[in-house]
């Protein structure tokens, strides 16, 4: 089997802190860290696009949904929905009373799951912007994810995972890592993947809960697991507090360890991953219009991705972040233009009704 060689493309140095969260889509990486600060960068161009400052406190989860929307959620509690097109704050919602820890789009756009330090998990409802169901849970979750068809969805607190199902929202099983689990990927709607603090990485079926395989990835604690599927390669990556990123190609058969594809050693303390793939075509995917109602989660399972495709909720400008957008000379603050409807054109034109009107009295 032809191994891969790794080479860097593009290193750009940009947060003062160390990275927090990362998230993909067909043009933009997202970065955030314990600056409080949200980074974009253009990889088509290989430049840095600009930064969204709009948190306060350490950014814990980035999620893309398609290439119109992004989710957000930090230490201040907030869930924040971005128009990733331009680059402009559509939402901000006071999600938990203590930190959001991660959050998980729906495969249908439609819902999210959110947990945080309030030991909650809860369900928003992507179409409104409201919370729709909220549960309470013994500990702090610190992950939670969606399977590919959203049939399920997975609880992390610490080295437990809960295995929730969509149709009863009751947990149908608990897998139990000997370590704190630190990221987990399904590999399938029912195969998943999971690392923690410690060298392994673990294969495990959420319908019979049984480990398939593991396989030593690392020389330390794994941070990060993303799988992507490429050429005739299905490819799981892993990152390491080592500093190693490697990248494995995975058998049909999931009791058999993968086998390493390639590896680089980035001499740095690696936190977390993302993939970006220059050949995704743009997808035209955005969080349902406002008008829809509301649905059961029931209902959800069985929409189609093709349905999904409209307008984001109004686009409600609660909060105005600051949004510094950069260009190849330097930082350059452009001054946003408020869509308001007190606009000249519209004041001109009362000013001519009210007149028609006292001609009239």
């Amino acid at each position: 089997m032809a191994k891969w060689t790794p080479v860097a493309d593009f290193t750009h140095h940009a947060h003062t802190g160390s990275l927090s969260a990362v998230a993909v889509n067909s043009r933009f990486v997202v970065t955030g860290s314990k600056d409080e600060t949200i980074h974009i960068y253009d990889m088509k161009k290989k430049i840095e696009h600009g930064a969204l400052v709009h948190h306060s406190g350490t950014i814990t989860c980035l999620k893309f949904y398609g290439n119109r929307h992004l989710i957000s959620g930090a230490e201040d509690g907030l869930i924040c929905v971005w128009d990733a097109k331009k680059w402009e704050c559509l939402k901000s919602i006071k999600a938990h009373k203590g930190h959001v820890t991660f959050l998980s789009i729906h495969p249908s756009g439609k819902m999210a799951l959110s947990v945080g330090t309030d030991k909650t998990l809860r369900t928003w409802n992507l179409v409104d912007g409201r919370s729709a169901f909220i549960k309470n849970i013994k500990q702090n979750a610190h992950i939670v994810e969606w399977s590919p068809k959203g049939e399920k969805y997975i609880v992390v607190t610490v080295n437990k995972i809960d295995v929730y199902q969509l149709d009863t929202a009751s947990v149908s099983g608990t897998i139990t890592s000997e370590k704190r689990v630190s990221s987990v990927t399904f590999l399938s709607e029912s195969v998943l993947a999971v690392a923690g603090d410690e060298e392994c990485v673990r294969f495990f079926d959420c319908d019979s809960l049984m480990c398939l395989c593991e396989f030593k990835a690392h020389e330390n604690r794994v941070k990060d697991i993303l799988s992507f599927d490429i050429s005739e390669h299905h490819v799981l990556v892993t990152a390491s507090s080592d500093g190693f990123l490697k990248m494995w190609t995975l058998n049909q058969d999931k009791k058999i360890p993968p086998s390493l594809l390639c590896e680089v050693d980035t001499k740095a303390r690696l936190t977390c991953l993302g993939v970006w793939l220059d050949s995704v075509p743009d997808r035209k995917e955005s969080l349902p219009p406002a008008s829809e109602s509301s649905v059961s989660e029931a209902e959800l399972s069985k929409t189609s991705p093709e349905e999904e495709l409209g307008v984001v909720m109004q686009e409600e400008k609660q909060s105005k972040p600051r949004v510094k957008k950069r260009g190849l000379t330097g930082d350059t603050d452009k001054p946003k233009r408020e869509n308001t409807l007190g606009s000249p054109k519209k004041r001109k034109m009362t000013k001519v009704l009210e007149k028609k009107k006292k001609k009239k009295i």
